[in-house]
């Protein structure tokens, strides 16, 4: 099944949002982003977190359309955003996609980026999506859904990563390896349609840029 994990982050553009909506059999808000899922239609199926960043007017309206809440304490061992994750892998998830997960805060960036990777452990695919920026995961093959010119970032998560093939880039690699504490596969180009990674072993990130980057 393919769940929809609404964050209080950095949205963009709405209407980008709203023309996906009806991909996702099952949608979950973490805490305040149930201002977002107002603004953009979404009655969810769950909200989770400790409530201390939604309104109280967004948190009446999600009680009166009957929506579950789980709720946790402020003083917690996991943050909103992983207890959503736990949560829809719980309710049969096998593919994540998470709107609002990518913005202005590196610490939440860098938390939600690494805390994906024992979900990918256990077979359950998590993207990262907005209008701008798409983060995903290669453990095998990957086509990348961008246009030429777009920019493209490859980070290795695990503390090696072997066999990193790239056609259709500006800057092709032949089973390159990179590494965890050394990261320069950084802002390549998409010159092919369908441009193509390949790895062999360990997990990487691609960073997809939807556009030139200054």
């Amino acid at each position: 099944m393919k769940y929809l994990v609404i964050t209080n982050g950095t949205y963009g553009d709405l209407d980008w949002y709203r023309s996906r909506i009806g991909k996702f059999e099952k949608k979950i808000v973490v805490d305040g982003g149930a201002r977002r899922a107002r603004q953009l239609g979404i009655i969810p199926d769950w909200i989770v977190g400790d409530m201390d960043s939604i309104s109280e007017p967004d948190r009446r309206f999600m009680e009166e359309a009957g929506v579950s809440f789980e709720l946790y304490p402020a003083e917690k061992d996991f943050t909103d955003t992983q207890i959503a994750l736990r949560l829809a892998e719980r309710e049969g998830g096998r593919e994540i996609v998470i709107w609002g997960g990518t913005g202005s805060r590196l610490d939440h960036n860098l938390s939600n980026i690494f805390s994906a990777l024992s979900f990918l452990a256990r077979g359950i695919d998590v993207i990262f999506e907005s209008p701008d920026l798409a983060v995903c995961f290669v453990r095998k093959q990957l086509v990348v859904p961008g246009k030429q010119g777009d920019t493209v970032s490859f980070i290795a998560l695990s503390s090696e990563v072997s066999g990193v093939s790239l056609r259709g880039f500006k800057y092709p690699l032949n089973k390159a390896t990179l590494k965890i504490n050394w990261q320069w596969a950084v802002s390549n180009v998409i010159t092919e349609e369908n441009p193509l990674v390949r790895v062999e072993s360990g997990i990487l990130a691609v960073l997809h840029y939807k556009g030139p980057v200054e």
